[in-house]
C-alpha cells in the first residue's frame, strides 16, 4: 500500500471579483471549482487576493460592517496592511507576515481596511481569507480574537539554508505554531530558496491543499504548482515533498474533516436553516452588538 499523499488536481485561480472597494480575490473554494462544501472541510471558503498594486488614496478602501456566526475568519498578510475593528472592541493592524484569526462563534459585527499608512503610500497588496467551520457544539462560542505575529510563529530551519516553514497552526517536526483551534489542523507558510526539497507528513484522512503565492514548486517529483496556483490533494497517504527550482512561497492547508450538515447562507455558517433564520433574526435585533460603519 502506498503511503503517498498524491495530488488530486491543480486548479488555476478563477476570474477575481472585489469585496468591497478594497480587496480583489479569487474565490478557490467553495464557489470557485465543483469540489463540493465539504472536500476542504474543516476549511470552508478561501479568498485569495492575488498580488496586486493599489494606488496611493486618502480613504482607505475596504469592506464596511458585516456579521459573522457560526466559524471563525483566518487573514493571513503576504503584501500590504489591513485595519480591522469589531463589535467586542478588537481592533489592530495585520501587517506583511501576520495572521489574525478571529472567532465569531455565536455572532459579531466586523470591518476590515487597508491601513492608513498602507492606503495612503499605496503599493503591492496581497492577502488570504479563509473561513474556518466550527462543529455544531462549538458554533455559539463566545467570540474571541487571536493576534498573531509574524515573530511569534513557529520556525522550521530548512537544512542548506533551503529556507523556513513557518508554523501558523498544528505543528510540523515538533515545533508548534500559537494559534488555537477548535479541531485539529495544520496551517504553515513556506518560505523555500531555489533548489530546496522540503518532505512533509500529514494524517491521511485530513483534507489538505497547497496554495503557491510566489514562484513555482512541484509535488512528489511531478505535479507543477505556478504562482497562483492551488493543488488539491487525495486522502491517500501521509507522506509527500516539495521541490522549487527557482523559489517558492505557498500556504499549506490540512484539518481533520468536520463529518456534520452544514447550512452556509451569506456570512453565516450554520447547521440548519433554523439556526440560520435565527442568526438573520439576532443579527436584526442587535444581538451581535454595536460596530460604527
Amino acid at each position: 500500500m502506498s503511503t503517498t499523499k498524491s495530488v488530486q488536481q491543480v486548479l488555476p485561480p478563477v476570474p477575481p471579483h472585489m469585496v468591497g472597494d478594497g480587496f480583489r480575490v479569487h474565490n478557490f473554494f467553495p464557489s470557485g471549482y465543483e469540489m463540493g462544501l465539504y472536500r476542504m472541510s474543516p476549511f470552508f471558503l478561501m479568498d485569495y487576493g492575488s498580488k496586486v498594486e493599489f494606488p496611493p488614496s486618502d480613504t482607505p478602501r475596504g469592506v464596511g460592517v458585516h456579521p459573522h456566526r457560526g466559524f471563525e475568519t483566518v487573514t493571513i498578510a503576504f503584501h500590504g496592511r489591513v485595519a480591522h475593528h469589531d463589535s467586542t472592541g478588537n481592533s489592530g493592524v495585520i501587517a506583511e507576515g501576520d495572521v489574525q484569526w478571529m472567532t465569531a462563534g455565536s455572532g459579531i459585527l466586523h470591518k476590515e481596511y487597508h491601513d492608513m499608512e498602507y492606503s495612503k503610500k499605496g503599493g503591492p497588496f496581497q492577502m488570504v481569507q479563509l473561513w474556518v467551520n466550527l462543529p455544531a457544539k462549538d458554533k455559539m462560542s463566545p467570540p474571541k480574537y487571536q493576534a498573531i505575529e509574524h515573530g511569534q510563529m513557529g520556525k522550521y530551519e530548512l537544512p542548506g539554508q533551503g529556507g523556513v516553514l513557518e508554523v501558523i497552526a498544528g505543528e510540523f517536526n515538533g515545533i508548534k505554531g500559537p494559534a488555537s483551534s477548535f479541531t485539529p489542523m495544520h496551517v504553515y507558510v513556506g518560505r523555500l530558496n531555489a533548489g530546496a526539497k522540503l518532505p512533509i507528513s500529514l494524517p491521511e484522512k485530513y483534507n489538505t491543499g497547497l496554495l503557491v503565492t510566489e514562484g513555482s514548486l512541484s509535488i512528489n517529483g511531478s505535479d507543477h504548482v505556478a504562482t497562483d496556483h492551488f493543488a488539491l490533494f487525495k486522502n491517500d497517504g501521509a507522506n509527500f515533498e516539495v521541490e522549487t527550482k527557482e523559489g517558492a512561497v505557498f500556504l499549506l492547508l490540512s484539518g481533520e474533516p468536520i463529518n456534520e450538515t452544514i447550512v452556509p447562507y451569506g456570512p453565516f455558517l450554520m447547521n440548519s436553516k433554523e439556526e440560520i433564520m435565527q442568526a438573520f433574526q439576532d443579527f436584526n435585533s442587535g444581538k451581535f452588538g454595536v460596530l460604527e460603519d
